[in-house]
């Protein structure tokens, strides 16, 4: 019986030794099968990892909001022989993406499951935000239209101050700008804002002020490019 590896990614264009250690990319080396979100993605990360990975060596499982119950048996058929490792797009898998489902199901048939270091965008947001790291929620995405958004993020705001609780969000990237005006709009000028860009890339932008003090500057250089929103008013 393998094992099911919880396997990290890149956050962007950094390289493996900054991020990945040498245990974990000796592990990724030596796994056959890869449950995974992004094939393509996936296949640039192995040969990051080492040039000399035989690709077409390797089995690729497609594993993303569409998959059904029939591809996660066919993981199972594939760990029942040897190991096999979960890998989603970007940074640690099972956190806003659907490799949860697939460890939950291997906890319940009795697999072993491992999780692996590497870089997690929330975490290093969070921890290089200021804010609480005792009570913190990440609340994935916000919704669309305009009017639940703006209701959305008072609600957050008004349990941040309550609980003296960390609130954490993604965006499409290309809709960041628009997040991040809204949150202007609607935030109170003493809540603090804190936005994590380009997380261990050589674009890496991270900033936290208040509402008021972030109204009084320039637009952050956000646009298109993965973020992590943060904001407290505990």
């Amino acid at each position: 019986m393998g094992t099911l590896y919880l396997l990290p990614n890149l956050l962007g264009e950094t390289s493996v030794e900054t991020v990945i250690p040498a245990e974990v990319a000796e592990i990724i080396r030596n796994t056959r099968v890869f449950a995974t979100e992004n094939t393509k993605n996936t296949r640039r990360f192995l040969k990051k990892i080492d040039k000399s990975i035989e690709i077409d060596d390797r089995i690729f499982l497609e594993l993303n909001e569409h998959s059904s119950r029939m591809d996660a048996e066919q993981c199972f058929g594939y760990l029942e022989k040897e190991d096999v490792g979960i890998i989603s797009e970007a940074g640690c898998p099972g956190i806003a993406d659907p490799g949860a489902e697939l460890v939950a199901l291997a906890h319940r048939k009795g697999f072993r499951v491992v999780p692996l270091v590497g870089p997690s965008s929330i975490l290093l947001a969070l921890i290089a935000s200021g804010f609480s790291g005792q009570c913190f929620s990440f609340n994935g995405y916000l919704p669309v239209k305009g009017p639940d958004r703006g209701r959305a993020l008072r609600q957050y705001e008004k349990q941040s101050a309550a609980e003296k609780r960390t609130q954490l969000f993604i965006e499409t990237p290309y809709r960041n700008l628009k997040l991040f005006q809204e949150m202007l709009a609607v935030l109170q000028p003493a809540t603090k804002l804190s936005i994590a860009c380009g997380i261990t890339t050589g674009e890496e932008y991270i900033k936290t002020a208040s509402i008021h003090e972030w109204k009084k500057g320039q637009a952050p250089d956000i646009d298109k490019k993965p973020a992590i929103f943060s904001i407290y008013a505990g």
